[in-house]
């Protein structure tokens, strides 16, 4: 307060070392108002002291806690960044309570995965594979040796002036074995490299939130319990979500105990054509494409997030694509 008072004292000599004009007169009253602050004192409860005792006035600020209102959520990304220059993306993060869409918060997302440059050329890849690694041509046509009948010859080898066979059941005989017929069960499996796979991943993942066909959820436990059917399709319909849509969780609610909401949610899902449910470790491209809408959770886009962005930087390459590998290969004197 002292060294206050002599700041004042001086700043008076100052201004009486001006000329009386009106702009010095203005400036020296403004200057003696600002001098009249006696002090300022911040404690717990935000109190703002101002002037002398014969005109103080308090004002106070409320304390407001957390449990009072309801903040907004606000996720950032906890994992390194990998481009500086990059711009963040981010995404809304609505509820599931309500039919009609209410903003919770924001949450950033990853460029890398989110906003890639698009290849559908790896989209295709991927679609193709999914579609032939689970087809199996069961087709299996009898040669020769299989065939039921006799085994003699038509006619005499010789004396007859006709070709000779040997049997009925030869390949050029009408009715007769298969010598280069499809010997099935054939399956058409075949192992997507590493690399195509997860760029697949994010290539979907990025045609889709650039098509703005990608929705965040806090979580599917706020869904009512007494939701139906109709309710759920109401909640679509509002949001624009659909026809038909894919819901992403960070577990597997249908291998959830009953009398859950889990129970529930997976259940009301389960009767409705058009929409289907999926843990995060069963998310696919053919999945992606085939729904219009992804609606994902918190928690599991976190994990995408983290997964892809670990298997797209991952430097063991090799043992990657070494665990695909048919056990028993080496014997036979594959590599």
């Amino acid at each position: 307060m002292f060294r206050s008072a002599l700041l004042s004292l001086s700043g008076l000599e100052t201004l009486n070392k001006f000329p009386s004009s009106k702009s010095a007169v203005l400036l020296k009253q403004k200057f003696l108002q600002c001098c009249q602050i006696k002090s300022i004192n911040f404690d717990s409860r935000s109190q703002i002291d101002i002037g002398e005792d014969d005109h103080r006035q308090s004002s106070t600020l409320p304390v407001v806690s957390q449990s009072d209102v309801s903040h907004p959520i606000i996720k950032t990304i906890q994992l390194g960044r990998l481009s500086s220059t990059e711009p963040l993306r981010q995404v809304w993060i609505e509820n599931m309570s309500t039919p009609d869409s209410i903003k919770l918060g924001l949450m950033e997302l990853q460029p890398e995965i989110f906003s890639a440059f698009p290849r559908p050329d790896l989209i295709s890849e991927n679609h193709k594979w999914q579609t032939l690694y689970k087809h199996v041509n069961w087709l299996s046509l009898k040669t020769r040796s299989e065939l039921k009948g006799s085994n003699r010859k038509p006619w005499p080898q010789k004396g007859t002036g006709r070709a000779r066979h040997s049997s009925r059941r030869a390949p050029q005989w009408k009715n007769g074995g298969w010598a280069c017929g499809p010997r099935g069960p054939k399956t058409y499996f075949y192992m997507l490299p590493h690399a195509k796979r997860v760029q697949g991943l994010i290539a979907t993942l990025s045609a889709k939130f650039s098509q703005n066909d990608v929705h965040i959820v806090d979580t599917f436990r706020t869904f009512p319990e007494d939701g139906t059917v109709a309710h759920l399709e109401e909640l679509c319909e509002n949001r624009n979500w659909g026809p038909s849509v894919l819901f992403v969780d960070q577990i597997d609610l249908q291998l959830y105990p009953k009398k859950t909401f889990a129970d529930h949610f997976a259940k009301v899902v389960d009767e409705i054509n058009h929409i289907n449910l999926l843990p995060v470790y069963g998310l696919n491209v053919f999945s992606m494409i085939k729904h219009e809408t992804l609606v994902m959770t918190v928690d599991a886009l976190e994990t995408i997030q983290r997964e892809l962005l670990f298997q797209l930087n991952r430097i063991d390459l090799r043992n990657a694509n070494r665990k695909y590998k048919p056990v028993g290969l080496s014997n036979l004197g594959i590599h």
